[in-house]
Formats: C-alpha cells, structure tokens, sequence
C-alpha cells in the first residue's frame, strides 16, 4: 500500500497473487492452466475479481485486430513482424483517466500524461490512418489539452500535460512544442478525413504558426529555448529540428486551409512562410560538417549531430547526399543506430527512425534498406527485444510506445512515401528495393474511414503502383520507382 501523505487519491493498493497454485503431478499430454494476477486499486474502492478468460481474449482480440489493420508485407519477415510489433506496442499504451482516453509513453514512468513530442509529434500523425478509434479518440483528447492552453499573449503551451490533464511540466522551456503540435495536428487532421475535427483542430493549428512565426529570428528561423531533448545537448537559441517542423507544418496548413475553405490570403501567407522558411533553413544551418555537405544543427555547433535528419522527413533535399552520407558514417552510425552527437555514446532511437524514414523519403533506398534491415534485426531478434528503445545510457533502453509509432512511420511514410494532402486525398513516393519485386501496404484507414490498400509491384524496369480504396480500384499506374504520385479519392 502507498503512503497516503504521497498518494494523490487517498491509499493505494497493489497486489500480485497466483491463481490454480499447487503442486502438481501431469501424465503425458494433461494440460494444466493457471495465472498471476497483477491488479492496483484505490483503498477505497472493492478488490478487483479478474475474469482470466476474458482478460486474455480481450487482449487476443486486440493483437488480431493490431495484424489485420494497417498491413504490410515485404519479402523480408523480420520487417513485416517488427512492423506488427510496433503497432503493438504503438497503440496499446492508452488509459483511461478522469481528463479522457489519453496515450502516453509508458515505459515504468510516463503515465496519464501527453507531451507534444512523444503524442503531438510522432503517435497522433500515424493514429490517423489506423483505423483504431481509441487511438483516435486518444489524440483529439491530447489536442483538446493542448489548445486549454492557448491564450491571447502568446505565452507557450507547456512541454507537458500531466496528472489526467490536470497539471503540467514546462521544465525545459520552450522546446519548439508549437511546432510539434502545429505540425502533428494538421497531418492527424487531414489523414483522418473528418471535417468536423479538422475544424476543431484548426484554431490550435493556427495558433502555434502564429506564435512560432513571433519566435522568428532576423535570419528567418525559429527560435526556442531547447529542443525534445531538453538541454541534454546543446540545442542554440535556434536548431534546425524546430524550424523543419514548422515548415512542413505550414505545408500542412495551407493543404487543410484549403479543404476547409479558410481565407485564401492565409493560406498564400502559409505558403509564402513555407517559402522562405525553406530558404532561410538553407542559409542558416546548411554547412560544411566534418567534410559533409550537410546541415550544422545550431549556430555555432561544430559536430555532427543525429538530427541533420529532419529536412529529409519533410521533404527538404537540398542537401540530401551529404546528410545520408554523414548520417551512415563512423562518425554517427553504431550497431545501436544513429548516435545523438559524434564521439558521444549516446544513442535515441527516435532520431535512428527519423533517419531511416528520411533516407527512404530522399531516393537513398539500396542504402536505407540495409540499415534498416540491421537495425530491425537487432531489435526485433537480438538482446533487449522486441521493440523500438528509447535511449541508451537514459532510461536503459525502455520501450517508450511512441518510439514504435516513429518505427511504422519509416515504412509509411518512408518506404510508400504516404502523405496527406487533403481530407480526401494524398501522395505516395514508393521506394522498391532492388532486390524486392513487390511490396504491399493494406488496410490503411483514412480519409474518413475509408479502407486502402497500396500494391507495388516491379513491371520491367518500372513499378506498376496499385490503389484500391473499399475493395474498388481507383488507379494502376505504370511509373518510375520514386516517383510521386497524387491520388484524389
């Protein structure tokens, strides 16, 4: 029982207790069945009676419906199950607190709480095209915490919300959240097709541009007092993560703007910002990095960080050779992943994934498939299994569930090139491997709930790209591998 002096709800209580416990002699092929039991409760609330063979089928059920939504299938089995997994443990982490249906990291630590990395920036985007509706419901949750927040004078929303949405944590300071949340919730909306949402979502959406553009600095980019990674390195008044979120964001907006018939002179303002966010991103952090054409990460950082990645994710390729080059070298690529920064030891999965999935995005496929293909090997097959990490010393190496959001976004959003570009319609960039003559992504459920299935298949020296929306066929296009390609449902 917990201390009630540091109890939030009076006392709690936790048990663990055995259930069919004895001694035992089985003849050949008796079968014996017997559990243990993990339960916590309130004191003043009855003790749990679990009903075993209903627990165990909910949570059948929910792996089954995990494998039947959102498929993908690939000549390469580890792939395919480590693309399982990850929506396992992706959606799984979702509580039910007195502020609503909310996803959090989890992990031992993380609970009944948001931050606007972890859910705004890399869960709620891929929630949208689950066709799951707790973890949609998990995310408009979130975004209602977020816009609580949202107040005339621009004072940042917190890093955190925590305590069933009735505290927060703004400790680090300002770590470019706005761009996050604007960000995740204008892909969440548009993926997920509904416009009464989107409406809903659009006063936060325009709130965080605006707040970000008056953290602007005379070189057009966006300042902030850290980055996700909350002075654990050095992050400068402004880093190239924060300002590469707000571009592809302000992309977002103008594409949602538009569907929801919002002022044409926003959306061109949107669009002008996205502009010249673009270029001031090329002058202010593109650099010569340790021999690399690549990006430096902050005004006065001198090595390689992990995060020269990001351009890549939201579709900046300007410097793409040298950042792929520098992000495979010895000086950031381990056996554990991407290194948070040269000569450390310090590795965080999310910047490996971010990594990946800008590597496929940017054309660089042969190369992105063999370290993906290692680093899911290691993870879904090798010590520590079977999921997406956090980080390494911190935290050794727990199984944050966002994480595993970021590890399907590689194959979504990397691999397919899967990006909204309205409530009823999109893009896709495939990216076959050589050694691959197919690749599927099915049931994808977006759009307002409609079912989508991408088929790519090798035809000569071309792909033959197949989309089917509720079992009709919308296109069979012959196409170069890497093309983009835009679909209107």
């Amino acid at each position: 029982r917990s201390h009630r002096d540091k109890s939030v709800y009076d006392v709690y209580e936790i048990t663990a207790k055995t259930s069919g416990a004895s001694i035992y002699t089985l003849k050949s092929k008796d079968i014996l069945t017997f559990s243990v039991i993990f339960t916590g409760r309130k004191i003043s609330e009855k003790p749990l009676v679990a009903d075993i063979e209903k627990e165990l089928a909910q949570r059948q059920n929910f792996v089954t419906r995990m494998f039947d939504n959102l498929i993908f299938s690939s000549p390469d089995p580890v792939l395919n199950r480590m693309f399982d997994f990850a929506k396992i443990r992706a959606m799984e982490s979702i509580y039910e607190t007195k502020g609503g249906l909310v996803h959090s990291p989890g992990g031992g630590a993380y609970y009944a709480a948001i931050w606007a990395n972890d859910q705004a920036e890399y869960a709620n985007p891929f929630f949208a095209y689950t066709g799951y509706p707790t973890a949609i419901e998990a995310g408009m949750v979130s975004w209602r915490w977020f816009s609580k927040y949202m107040n005339p004078d621009y004072k940042p929303i917190p890093s955190s919300i925590i305590a069933e949405g009735t505290g927060f944590w703004n400790g680090a300071g300002d770590r470019g959240d706005q761009a996050m949340i604007a960000y995740g919730a204008s892909r969440f909306a548009l993926a997920l097709g509904d416009r009464q949402a989107a409406e809903e979502l659009w006063p936060l959406i325009g709130w965080c541009i605006e707040y970000s553009k008056r953290k602007m600095n005379t070189d057009g980019v966006i300042s902030s007092d850290s980055d996700e990674l909350e002075g654990r390195f050095p992050a400068g008044k402004a880093n190239l993560n924060t300002s590469s979120l707000l571009y592809d964001a302000l992309v977002s907006a103008a594409y949602l703007g538009k569907e929801l018939r919002k002022s044409p002179t926003l959306i061109s303002r949107y669009k002008k910002m996205a502009r010249e966010l673009k270029t001031s991103i090329e002058k202010y952090f593109g650099a010569k990095m340790d021999g690399f054409d690549t990006y430096r990460y902050y005004d006065g950082n001198d090595v390689l960080r992990s995060w020269i990645c990001v351009p890549l994710c939201m579709g900046i390729f300007d410097r793409s050779k040298g950042t792929i080059d520098a992000l495979f070298s010895p000086q950031l690529w381990t056996g554990q992943g991407l290194l948070t920064q040269a000569g450390s030891t310090t590795f965080w999965d999310r910047s490996t994934l971010y990594g990946l999935r800008g590597v496929f995005a940017a054309g660089a496929t042969e190369k992105g498939l063999k370290y993906l293909t290692d680093y899911s090997n290691r993870r879904l097959l090798d010590d520590h299994v079977p999921y997406a990490v956090e980080a390494w010393p911190e935290g050794n190496q727990r199984h944050l569930s966002a994480e595993s959001a970021l590890y399907c976004r590689v194959i979504t959003e990397g691999v397919f090139g899967f990006r909204p570009t309205g409530l009823s319609s999109f893009s896709i960039t495939p990216q076959l491997p050589h050694e691959w003559n197919e690749m599927s992504l099915k049931n994808i459920v977006a759009f307002g709930g409609k079912k989508i299935d991408l088929l790519v298949s090798r035809s000569g020296n071309k792909l033959k790209v197949d989309i089917v929306s509720d079992a009709k066929q919308v296109k069979s296009i012959i196409a170069e591998n890497g093309s983009k390609l835009e679909i209107k449902l």
